[in-house]
């Protein structure tokens, strides 16, 4: 399913928006009623009056514009918010759209391996930065915040870094990962309406575990970094 920074600015997060999007509902097809036996006729009865053509079916309607996910009490879709760098440990990644979830989960869990190895506790909730995006897939930077960078340095897949800051906008997603395309397409409406210029990267931060939430419990807060 969302890191360096995209390829792609505003672009990048309208393509997300459409990868995920489901597409607009199909219209349903009105059929002719089946004809019932017709009853004989008694000589010398007329023929009975022709039958008149079944009414045509509604037009199909377009599917409606995303609206902005249901908010909780106080909380604003597209909050002005401030972020502050951090320290993470993360693993640079590259995954099939079909395969987002559980990309991320996989990078998330090879990076709380190595800090329960290194007797590290983790800073804050897991996050993921997407760098770049198409048709196929994207690459990201998945990983958790840390107090500060391990010694020695960590191997192999695993690298130290540090998250996006500067001026953001914030938005929560709640529910499934494969409803995020809903959360993009809103946000990219509301970028696009304010006529707002986003850099060329978003980060995901999870606010509850991605590892043991049931995916129906998920709560993902998405910052879009402005240029």
């Amino acid at each position: 399913m969302r890191p360096s920074r995209f390829v792609a600015t505003l672009a990048g997060l309208a393509a997300v928006a459409a990868l995920w999007h489901s597409g607009l509902a199909l219209a349903q097809q009105g059929g002719a009623p089946a004809a019932g036996n017709a009853p004989a006729a008694s000589p010398p009865a007329a023929s009975p009056p022709a039958a008149s053509p079944p009414a045509a079916s509604p037009p199909a309607t377009s599917a409606p514009a995303a609206a902005a996910p249901p908010a909780t009490a106080g909380e604003v879709f597209g909050e002005d918010v401030v972020l502050a760098p951090k320290t993470i440990v993360y693993v640079s990644g590259q995954a099939t759209w079909d395969r987002a979830f559980e990309s991320i989960q996989d990078a998330i869990r090879a990076v709380n391996g190595f800090l329960q190895k290194q007797g590290l506790t983790a800073a804050g909730p897991a996050m993921t930065i997407y760098t770049s995006t198409d048709d196929s897939g994207f690459k990201f930077k998945a990983g958790v915040p840390v107090e500060k960078a391990p010694s020695p340095a960590p191997q192999g897949d695993l690298a130290v870094g540090e998250s996006p800051s500067g001026k953001a906008l914030k938005y929560v997603h709640r529910g499934s990962y494969d409803g995020m395309d809903t959360t993009y397409e809103a946000i990219t409406n509301q970028l696009d309406d304010k006529g707002l210029e986003a850099q060329d990267q978003f980060v995901e931060v999870y606010v509850t575990d991605p590892l043991t939430t049931p995916e129906d419990k998920l709560v993902i807060e998405v910052y879009v970094p402005l240029r």
